[in-house]
Parts: structure tokens; C-alpha cells; sequence
């Protein structure tokens, strides 16, 4: 990804805008100066942290698998029910980010339905430490293949995309690697895989040079049976789906379904990056959350067609869901159910402006009917209360019981008083006696059932195992906090009477989740007492003065641009102090990174001007990005021009940020 603070790859974009408004630039300069000293940019070898890892994973001996809590707290992790045994649900990988370092991971859990009981299996053999990857069973040929991810150093400084291929037998729980014959998929993360008969499909994903992150849209098939990887050309009439990442994709009895994704498309704009049908327009990047629905129909070759046959494939385009979630949601996911899919969650962006950005959290259970191409919502329903002859029913029960065991009681202690008394008998085989028979009638502990959905979030973990579908983890953002939640859900599809809590860990700084709020609050409050005392003050001089009978203070926007027309007709730029944007970078982040280079530049000519500033912080603030704003579009031919040239260079596996990680929010970028 192009920032590795991160958590799925749309969320890149949007970090940057993340900017809290309660941060003061002494703040912002002081972390600046602590990551520039204490970066491992430089000194992180990835290929040497990753040997480390195979070096200690190599001293397994053989598979173990032992019973364990639940697996700690973790994105971007992957969750499948197990194909062999309708009583498991598998969880590898993932990664945490406690706001300093990362932290990924190559466990592999198990978790026993029936039981309620977690195992970590761990294998000299299995996959590194990574994030982002993706899997899926194996269809007709069983089993569970992996492929991708990617992997950072400790403080995200630099990064590493996987394009090695995995196999899992969920019965031994051994994991083998994959020498497939002839090329196989770029790396990447983000993608999706599925299943159809003996193929493993992989489509999308993403890459990242160093500047930017480039979505891809390519295809890819696996045959099982002949351990070939296959990437059909389409004609350049076909239709194909748009690149993307982060997407839903489910096996269907002709080919594969895809629905939605996210990427960044580019658009044209007029000034203010607002849409203009007339005048001087401009090409950016925009962020767009996909809807659209594509069926992939594969026909396998003939039986005596030659092995090196790649099978048939085609795009096709259908119609836009019926009754798809409103707004449109990134970071819902989705798990197949019998012929459908089931989506939960999803985050939709209200706001992005120079102050960051507001979201909308969803905790809403769809189903989407692949056939009909048709969303339904997903409703729990409450049991029915009983009626009068039920509760008659359940009294009368409850009062026999009562008697039968006061009568049992009154002969057990009949039968103590003719062997001699109950002060007769030893107080020791009292207190042996009684624990065994309160241990053996105790009754387990009743699970957590809920009628409301688990809490708003992103990126949850979806699987469904015989009928009933597991929710584990996932993120929700408050401000410029992240918390990544630790816990499972299960909730049966059939009945849907109910949220059954697996297990349940509050976030660790859960407790901050209100203090965003409190501190805007006071905030907001300070802002308007210095803006009262700005109006009592002007207040006091027009009261001194005569007022005015016209405007004679001209706008900032006009001096600045009367500051530009003398600048241009000395023709010294040389002397143009005004900062310039940096390839690939957008113009929220060009604004964050220089915002107070603007404000500085704006008293400076308004008291070249002769005007005293009477704006508050807010109006500066706004009156600087319009200046911002106004460079960054000028540059755009000559940034334009230096993009194409890095695009030209390619893309690399390993990739240094450390130019771009000023402008991230440490809790994550994916999305």
C-alpha cells in the first residue's frame, strides 16, 4: 500500500484528510521531529526481519495444535469455514497497530463450534507473517489456498508485497507452498479469491510504488489438477470490471459474482475540485466506491483438449443490485451462504474537506441474491411471548418440581437420622462429599444472546459454517482514534433469533472512545471566546472611529492574486516563497503538510497591504487553503508531468514511505 499506516487500501486515501482539528502545529511538529529521528526507514532490512521469522518458524518440529484463548486483537486477518469438518472455522494472519508499531502475524487458529473452544496449530512450514492476503477452499479438489499479502517493518517505514501461493490441509493442518508451473500473479494485497469445480479464481488487488497505490484488474485462474496458473486474454471489446480492491466475489455454479470494491478513478472538476459541465476544467484522482455487478462465466476446455488449454472465460455486465445499502458503504464484507451472499458493516464518508472527515458506521445485515441480483435486509426476530396457557403451564411444572424436590430432601435426611445423626458424621466427608455433588449438577454457563446487531464497524470478518454466520472483529473510527475490536458473533441465518456473543474483549483504549468529543466541545469553546473577544475589540474601535461609509479592506483572495500579477511581470520567480505540491500528492495532503507556510504568507500580505487581520482561526484557516488550493491546480501540468515519469519507472516489491508517512493517521489507511 502506498502508507503503510494502514488497514485496507481505500482507507489510505483518507487517512491523510484525518487531520484532527484540535492538534496544534507545535504538536504536529513534534512528532514530525520524533519520527524523522526515531524512522526505521533506513535502517529496516525486510529480507532480514523475514529470514529471522522462517529462522524461528523452522524450529517447529512438527505440527502442534494446542488449546488456547481466542487469537489477540487483529485486522485484516482472513477467517473460512473449514471445508473437511462442519464443526471448525480456521483464522490466520492479520495485523495490530497500537498507534507506534506494527505487529503482524502467522498463526493459525482453530475454533471448535460444538465445543466453543479455541486451538493455535502452529507448523514448520507455515506461511510468514502477513496481512491483507487472501483465501479460499478448494472447491472439488478440497482443501484451502492462500495467496499474497503483505508485510511491513515495525514502524511501517518500509513494506512487502507476497506473490507466493499456499496450501492448507485443514485435517492435518499442515501447510505446503506451492511450486506452480509456468508464471503466476504479480504480489499484492487487497485481491479476492473463490472458488469453481477444480479452479481457484484470484481478480484485483493492488500495488504500491512509492508515491501512489495502482489498482489492478487483471484475472487469473488455478488449475488444481494441473498446478498451472492461467491469465486469460480478453479481447479489447470485452467488457471487464473497473480495478479495485476490497471487494465481494463468490463462487456460482457457471463461473463467479463480483459485487462493489474500491478504488480511485480519475474525474474531471472545475475550480474547488467541484464538477463543471462548462469552462476551464481539470483531471484528478477521486475516490469511488464501486456498485456495480459483474457475472464471470468460465467453460472448462475439453477433456481431450491439451493440458496447457487455458479454460474460457468472459466478463459479463449486469444491472445495478435492486435495493442495494444506501449510501453507498466501503469496507462492508461479505461470506456465502447457499446461492447468496451475507453482508455486514461497511463505512460510508459524509465530509472530506481541509478540517477531515466525517463518517457513517453501519452495523446493518444484508442478503444479497446473486440469481435475482437483489439485496434484502437481514432482520433479527425476538421470541414470541407466551401466552396464558403456556405460563399456566410452566407454573403448574414449577410447583411439582419444587415438591418433588422437598420430598426428596425431607428422605435423604430421614435416611442421615437412622444411621446416627447428621452430627455423627465426619465434617471432613461433608466437605468432600458436597463440592463433587455441586460440581457434577452444576449447570454450564448460558451464552450472551443479544437482539441488537454487534457494534458499527468496517472490515469485519465474515464466514458461515452450516447455516450460521460468524462475525469476528473489525474497526470503527471516532475522530482521529481507531479501535480494533476483539470478539465473535454468531447469528443463525434460518432462525435469526438472536446475536450469540462467542466471546467478547474490550478494545484497550476503549475508554478514549468519548474523549473526542469532549475535547471538540472545549475546542469550539475556546474558538468562540476568542472570537467574541475579536468582535468586543472591533466593537471598541468602531465606536472610536467613524464608520466607514464602504468596504475599503479589498478580499485576501484578490491581493494575493494582485501579489501574483506583480510577481509574473518582474518575472522572478526565483523569489516565489509559496510551497509547491510533490508528486502524487493530493491536495488535502499538500494543505496538511504546509497549512502553516499559507497562514504566515496571508498575514504577511495583508500586512504588506496595510490591513490589520480581524478574522478568527477558522476564516484564516479557510482563506489559506483557498491559496493552497489555487497552487496546487496551477502546478498540476508540471506535478503531472513528473508522475508520468515515476509511473514509467514501475513498481517495486519494497518500498520506502517515509516522505509520506507525515500525513498518516497511525491507526490504519486500508479500507
Amino acid at each position: 500500500m502506498g502508507k503503510k499506516n494502514k488497514r485496507t487500501a481505500e482507507h489510505k486515501e483518507r487517512v491523510a484528510a484525518k487531520q484532527s482539528k484540535k492538534a496544534s502545529q507545535k504538536e504536529n511538529k513534534t512528532k514530525s521531529k520524533g519520527r524523522d529521528a526515531d524512522s526505521d526507514v533506513e535502517d529496516a532490512d525486510l529480507d532480514a526481519i523475514l529470514a529471522q521469522y522462517a529462522e524461528e518458524q523452522a524450529k517447529f518440529l512438527k505440527v502442534t495444535e494446542v488449546v488456547s484463548g481466542p487469537p489477540s486483537p487483529r485486522s485484516s486477518a482472513t477467517v473460512l469455514a473449514s471445508p473437511s469438518n462442519r464443526n471448525e472455522l480456521l483464522v490466520f494472519g492479520g495485523e495490530y497497530f497500537d498507534g507506534n508499531l506494527a505487529t503482524f502475524y502467522n498463526n493459525l487458529f482453530v475454533y471448535l463450534i460444538d465445543r466453543g473452544e479455541w486451538r493455535e496449530v502452529t507448523s514448520p512450514n507455515s506461511p510468514l507473517p502477513r496481512s491483507g492476503h487472501a483465501w479460499c477452499r478448494g472447491g472439488n479438489t478440497g482443501g484451502v489456498y492462500l495467496f499474497g499479502g503483505e508485510f511491513s517493518s515495525p514502524k511501517q517505514g518500509t513494506f512487502y508485497h507476497y506473490n507466493d501461493f499456499w496450501y492448507l490441509d485443514p485435517v492435518t493442518r499442515e501447510w505446503s507452498r506451492i511450486e506452480t508451473k509456468g508464471k503466476g500473479p504479480p504480489a499484492r494485497s487487497g485481491h479476492r479469491m473463490t472458488y469453481f469445480k477444480n479452479y481457484i479464481i484470484l481478480f484485483g488487488g493492488f500495488q504500491d510504488t512509492s508515491q501512489q497505490t495502482k489498482y489492478l484488474q487483471d484475472l487469473w485462474v488455478y488449475d488444481c489438477s494441473r498446478f498451472t496458473w492461467f491469465n486469460p486474454t480478453l479481447s479489447t471489446a470485452s467488457m471487464k470490471p473497473d480495478p479495485r480492491s476490497s471487494f465481494s466475489f463468490l463462487p456460482h455454479e457457471s463461473g463467479a459474482v463480483l459485487y462493489g470494491g474500491y478504488s480511485r478513478v480519475k474525474t474531471t472538476t472545475g475550480a474547488g475540485g467541484k464538477q463543471a459541465k462548462g469552462g476551464f476544467q481539470r483531471m484528478t484522482l477521486k475516490p469511488m466506491v464501486h456498485q456495480d455487478t459483474w457475472f464471470l462465466r468460465i467453460t472448462p476446455p475439453e477433456s481431450d483438449a491439451p493440458a496447457t488449454t487455458p479454460p474460457t472465460v468472459r466478463w459479463e455486465r449486469r444491472k445495478k443490485p435492486a435495493n442495494s445499502p444506501n449510501p453507498p458503504r466501503a469496507g462492508s464484507t461479505m461470506a456465502y451462504h447457499k446461492g447468496r451472499g451475507i453482508m455486514f458493516g461497511g463505512v460510508y464518508d459524509i465530509e472530506l474537506s481541509e478540517e477531515g472527515i466525517d463518517s457513517e458506521f453501519f452495523d446493518t445485515l444484508f442478503a444479497w441474491n446473486t440469481e435475482r441480483n437483489r439485496f434484502f435486509p437481514l432482520s433479527l426476530r425476538r421470541p414470541r411471548a407466551p401466552g396464558k396457557k403456556q405460563l399456566a403451564n410452566q407454573t403448574m411444572k414449577s410447583k411439582d418440581r419444587s415438591k418433588a424436590d422437598e420430598e426428596e430432601l425431607l428422605q435423604n435426611l430421614k435416611a442421615l437420622e437412622e444411621k446416627g445423626g447428621i452430627s455423627s458424621l465426619d465434617d471432613e466427608d461433608m466437605q468432600i462429599e458436597t463440592p463433587k455433588t455441586e460440581e457434577s449438577t452444576e449447570p454450564e454457563k448460558p451464552a450472551v444472546v443479544r437482539f441488537e446487531m454487534p457494534h458499527r464497524r468496517f472490515n469485519a470478518q465474515l464466514a458461515v459454517q452450516d447455516d450460521t454466520l460468524f462475525i469476528f472483529g473489525g474497526t470503527f473510527e471516532k475522530g482521529d482514534r481507531e479501535f480494533t475490536f476483539n470478539d465473535m458473533y454468531s447469528i443463525d441465518l434460518v432462525k435469526l433469533d438472536g446475536v450469540k456473543e462467542v466471546f467478547y474483549k474490550e478494545p484497550e483504549n476503549w475508554h478514549l472512545l468519548n474523549e473526542d468529543e469532549s475535547d471538540e466541545d472545549e475546542m469550539d469553546e475556546d474558538e468562540d471566546e476568542g472570537e467574541d473577544e475579536d468582535e468586543e475589540e472591533a466593537e471598541s474601535i468602531d465606536t472610536s472611529s467613524p464608520a466607514p461609509t464602504e468596504v475599503t479592506v479589498p478580499s485576501v483572495t484578490r491581493e494575493m492574486e494582485q501579489l501574483d500579477v506583480e510577481e509574473q511581470d518582474t518575472g522572478s520567480s526565483a523569489n516565489d516563497r509559496r510551497p509547491l505540491p510533490r508528486p502524487f500528492e493530493s491536495l488535502r495532503e499538500f494543505f496538511n503538510r504546509t497549512s502553516e507556510d499559507w497562514q504566515k504568507i496571508l498575514m504577511e500580505t495583508m500586512k504588506e497591504k496595510g490591513h490589520t487581520p480581524e478574522q478568527g482561526v477558522k476564516e484564516l484557516r479557510k482563506q489559506a487553503f483557498a491559496l493552497a488550493e489555487e497552487k496546487w491546480w496551477d502546478s498540476r501540468e508540471e506535478i503531472m508531468a513528473l508522475e508520468d515519469e515515476q509511473e514509467a519507472a514501475g513498481i517495486g516489491e519494497v518500498v520506502s514511505i517515509s516522505d509520506r508517512g507525515d500525513n498518516m493517521g497511525g491507526a490504519g489507511r486500508r479500507r
